[in-house]
């Protein structure tokens, strides 16, 4: 190979840059943004994090993008702009986007049964407890593609509780890379519903079943087809289920052990491309990456001419799906709070412990990434990191310290 040729095979395909500008000039106090990045630094500092990366953008601009600390605990490289993260449950919004374009293009609509793709999901029943024993009872209506998106489905996760069917999740092979979506939706099914669908919102592999029906629907694997019809258009160039090893110098890690606990932390490998495409929590992604992401959902639905997803279908998957009379189990949903399509929503400007608008919508990831968009002050974020134990900490910090900012 010429030095050319082996100096060409290393260059990842780069995203393009968004548009920036002086914090001043798009309502954004410069002083109180540097106050951020001086406490995102003490943190890293205290050994709390190892690196951080904070965008944030208003008025369709990058007012603030830095990168700090360090990439790696095993290596001196700096955290950078296009560090590779794993996004984990950040893939969720990108899956439902994609749904609700098949919505769109009439392949399929909200109130469709989960059966009508997926068969196994047609014996399916609900798990009661009673008596210490598990008892099986028939669902009082069909799960719907609208209960996966708003995660009223009656699914769980194996880390949302120890109940009987939650077991059944631990003790199975549901979170292994190496079935296929469709080994692993028939196996979700097997299991027992933890409540009628329709009556608890339960953060879950909903997701994970969605990316399954985009894959019935369109003949493609999901990979590909989040790749034709959202990642290309956006030109998410470095989104996806794996990253190739060229870029092994660019991936994020975190700590060996949690700084807080001492539990080891231990997240997949970014360069091993999985058989199970994970809808609800598989792809690797940059900062900039997202960043594009977020502009098309602020801008509507479109991105630099190409359209995603049409504005009242956005406007729907960013609206509360619950309501007041749908029950929201555990703490992911802070007070105020309702869940969507695909994000979770506030419902209120008060009563969370951390500032906001109406109207605002967000979600997270596991290992420490966040991102949200507040039309109201036409403002975007996203924040990255990989630290697991340090999540719930960090997204509240960047979310007060930004709001801080805006003028």
């Amino acid at each position: 190979m010429t030095a050319t040729a082996a100096q060409h095979a290393t260059i990842a395909p780069q995203t393009p840059p968004l548009p920036e500008a002086r914090p001043e000039t798009l309502g954004l106090s410069r002083p109180r943004l540097q106050a951020m990045s001086d406490a995102f630094k003490r943190e890293i500092d205290r050994g709390t994090v190892l690196g951080v990366t904070v965008l944030v953008a208003r008025r369709g601009q990058i007012g603030w993008f830095e990168a700090l600390g360090r990439q790696s605990p095993t290596g001196a490289a700096p955290m950078a702009r296009d560090s590779i993260f794993r996004i984990f449950s950040m893939t969720k919004p990108i899956v439902s986007v994609a749904i609700m374009a098949l919505i769109e293009d009439g392949h399929l609509l909200l109130s469709d049964a989960v059966a009508k793709f997926i068969p196994e999901f047609a014996e399916q029943k609900v798990g009661v407890v009673s008596g210490g024993r598990l008892n099986l009872v028939p669902p009082r209506r069909p799960m719907t593609v609208q209960d996966l998106l708003r995660h009223t489905s009656g699914l769980t996760y194996e880390h949302q509780g120890d109940g009987p069917v939650h077991k059944l999740y631990q003790e199975s092979r549901v979170r292994s890379r190496k079935i296929t979506n469709a080994e692993h939706a028939a196996l979700v099914a097997s299991f027992p519903l933890i409540c009628h669908p329709g009556d608890e919102f339960n953060y879950s592999r909903s997701t994970d079943i969605l990316g399954r029906i985009v894959e019935v629907v369109s003949g493609k694997s999901l990979g590909a087809y989040l790749a034709e019809r959202v990642l290309a258009p956006l030109q998410m160039a470095e989104t996806g289920f794996a990253t190739p090893e060229t870029n092994s110098g660019r991936l994020a890690e975190p700590f060996a052990a949690d700084p807080w606990t001492g539990d080891k932390v231990a997240l997949f490998n970014m360069l091993e491309q999985p058989v199970m495409e994970s809808g609800g929590g598989g792809l690797v992604s940059t900062t900039m990456d997202y960043a594009r992401f977020c502009l098309m959902l602020r801008n509507g639905g479109t991105l630099d001419g190409n359209r995603i997803i049409g504005r009242k279908t956005l406007e729907l998957m960013a609206s509360d799906h619950l309501g007041p009379h749908v029950a929201t189990n555990g703490t992911l949903l802070s007070p105020g709070h309702g869940f969507g399509l695909g994000f979770a929503v506030r419902r209120e400007a008060g009563i969370a412990p951390f500032p906001g608008s109406v109207g605002q919508y967000f979600w997270s990831g596991i290992a420490g990434t966040f991102f949200w968009i507040d039309p109201k002050e036409d403002l975007f974020a996203v924040f990255m990191s990989q630290g697991p134990g340090q999540r719930d900490y960090t997204r509240t910090l960047v979310r007060d310290l930004v709001y801080a900012a805006v003028e």
